[in-house]
């Protein structure tokens, strides 16, 4: 007779195996946030709408992170991760065709199905909380988002010999890092499909294993996560979005892009496992605020460093990730204590659709006035956090 898996060796399985999926899916998103403003002005012939493809990646996000959120409740995590992956992975071909065909209306179309790597990525935060106590899902969210590091912070740093090694193929240089994307979604995907056995969130359900609590704090927690989660993307899109452009409008070339936005990713992901511990030490409203005030001193970095200065910019940046990271641990966690898979999609979308209209304003607002105003107007949004975590606190 077969023993029952503990559900403390289900949890150790499944975090170890979203973890290794994490490290390629980091890769496949690095990538596209690096190069595709660029991929995108280069073929639009205009930089004013080089915010676009960071708005396709989060249009195409916001749908795929219903579809996954909905597919999960469901069928269980590794469905609608398996799926996610699956598309993100067309997307990516899909833009390697487009560049070196000269096709616009194949590459808007693949990114915007490209963007479903971006949610599948971020919904994978989910599958370490199933079965995670409340005492310790900030823990088990940072264990999955640091997992990411590894081929965040490679995928940028690639972009140059990648694009070297794409013209000998007749590829585009700056399409080159989309091929790398198409290589690591898939083999992300498959890490999910093949082992991700027993499904955490069906044994979740089946053991009624740290339920989501119900009532009105939980629609208070729910208002306060979305809304940390969503005001932090915002502001962290709209920066990042344009930063490639303002560096290589002075001057800088790809290498020193591919620098600033490793560092940036590496800020977004590597401060999680102390995150982790913040939030479940000092509670989710604390690190929330936190947030909000890190994105407001990166705006002020990013909008006084002089064009010419990158290692200001890498503090600024830096800066800009690390404050992503406390909104993101900090929300998912009240999201975790009070909603089902498919509310959690549903909050994603709203998380993507910020995004993509940071992404697709974020370019009028540059050329319209400057990367130092659109900086520091994003700081300033930021705050917006502190009132609404602070509502929830007091029902708390």
């Amino acid at each position: 007779m077969t023993a029952t898996p503990s559900v403390g060796s289900i949890q150790h399985r499944a975090i170890s195996v979203v973890m290794a999926s994490q490290v390629f899916s980091g890769a496949g998103l690095a990538a596209g946030v690096t190069v595709g403003a660029l991929l995108a002005a280069d073929m639009l012939h205009t930089a004013s709408l080089s915010g676009l493809p960071s708005a396709l990646f989060t249009f195409g996000s916001a749908g795929t992170a219903l579809a996954v959120g909905r597919l999960s409740q469901r069928s269980g995590r590794r469905a609608g991760l398996t799926l996610g992956y699956a598309l993100a992975t067309t997307g990516a071909v899909g833009v390697v065709l487009a560049a070196t065909l000269g096709s616009v209306a194949l590459l808007l179309v693949s990114l915007l199905v490209y963007g479903a790597g971006t949610a599948t990525n971020l919904q994978a935060r989910y599958a370490g909380t199933d079965l995670a106590e409340p005492s310790r899902r900030g823990r088990a969210i940072s264990s999955v988002l640091v997992a990411t590091t590894l081929g965040a912070v490679a995928g940028p740093n690639l972009v140059a010999p990648i694009g070297r090694a794409a013209t000998s193929f007749g590829i585009p240089a700056l399409a080159g890092p989309f091929a790398l994307a198409a290589i690591a979604y898939a083999v992300a995907g498959l890490i999910l499909a093949l082992l991700l056995r027993p499904d955490p969130l069906l044994v979740a359900r089946e053991r009624q294993v740290t339920a989501p609590v119900a009532g009105p704090r939980a629609g208070t927690g729910i208002i306060a996560g979305a809304a940390t989660m969503v005001l932090t993307q915002l502001v962290m899109v709209a920066v990042m979005t344009m930063t490639p452009v303002h560096m290589q409008d002075h001057g800088h070339g790809l290498q020193a892009t591919g620098l600033v936005i490793a560092v940036h990713i590496a800020a977004m992901y590597l401060p999680s496992p102390v995150t982790g511990i913040l939030v479940d030490r000092f509670g989710r409203t604390p690190v929330a605020v936190t947030a909000g005030l890190t994105l407001l001193a990166a705006g002020v970095v990013s909008a006084t460093a002089p064009s010419e200065s990158v290692p200001l910019l890498i503090v600024a940046l830096a800066l800009l990730g690390l404050g992503w990271n406390l909104g993101l641990v900090a929300g998912t966690a009240m999201i975790a204590d009070a909603a089902s898979p498919k509310t959690q999609g549903t909050v994603d979308l709203l998380i993507a659709l910020s995004g993509a209209g940071a992404g697709i304003s974020s370019g009028f607002v540059m050329a319209a006035t400057s990367y130092a105003t659109l900086s520091i107007a994003g700081g300033v949004l930021a705050l917006a956090v502190i009132p609404f975590v602070a509502r929830s606190g007091r029902r708390a």
